[in-house]
């Protein structure tokens, strides 16, 4: 590792660590409801919230798997320095994922979980140019009082490519991110197809 390569993390390890943890967990919580890290930081290649939940949520028992088009010098010495995580090459062995929205149209290999231990998912960590823009769906389940109309830039492939995966209680969780910003989509968010 280059020491070159490394840059700047949390200014508060532990403090912005839980608020990123807390912002995360808050996504899941709320699907749909944009979540917003004021403090992350920044490392090139990867917006302040994608890095923020990268030093949240990444430690020495979570592999990741990381998309070619983060896969850079910087960002595997600062994820392994700052985090320790692992990186693997097996998309069967990963925890988390990082990824951008190309790479959400085949989501094969990908851990679901299995009936006993479905919370053992890989998470995707999904980073965009901006979380609206597209077309509006209407969002409904745990989480979400009547339904959240969210309007995410992404091709309509990812959506059946995400039911193919998703057989509740199977399936992957995701985090997309942009700027500052995060939303989060769990397993149990069902997509209404009707357009706004």
């Amino acid at each position: 590792m280059h020491a070159q390569l490394l840059q700047s993390a949390f200014s508060d390890p532990v403090l912005d660590a839980q608020r990123g943890f807390r912002a995360a967990l808050k996504a899941l919580a709320g699907p749909g409801v944009v979540q917003t890290l004021h403090a992350a930081p920044s490392l090139e290649g990867l917006a302040p919230a994608t890095y923020a939940l990268c030093l949240a949520l990444l430690d020495v028992d979570t592999p990741l798997w990381l998309a070619p088009s983060f896969d850079t010098p910087g960002i595997r010495a600062n994820l392994a320095f700052h985090c320790g995580c692992p990186l693997t090459a097996r998309r069967e062995d990963a925890r988390f994922a990082l990824l951008d929205a190309a790479d959400l149209l085949d989501l094969s290999g990908f851990d679901l979980g299995n009936e006993r231990y479905p919370d053992q998912s890989c998470t995707l960590l999904v980073q965009l140019e901006r979380l609206d823009g597209g077309a509006t769906l209407h969002w409904r389940g745990p989480g979400i009082e009547h339904s959240n109309p969210v309007s995410l830039p992404l091709a309509e492939g990812f959506w059946r490519e995400r039911d193919r995966r998703n057989v509740f209680p199977l399936g992957l969780d995701l985090l997309l991110s942009a700027g500052h910003d995060l939303i989060g989509l769990p397993r149990s968010t069902r997509i209404a197809q009707e357009r706004a």
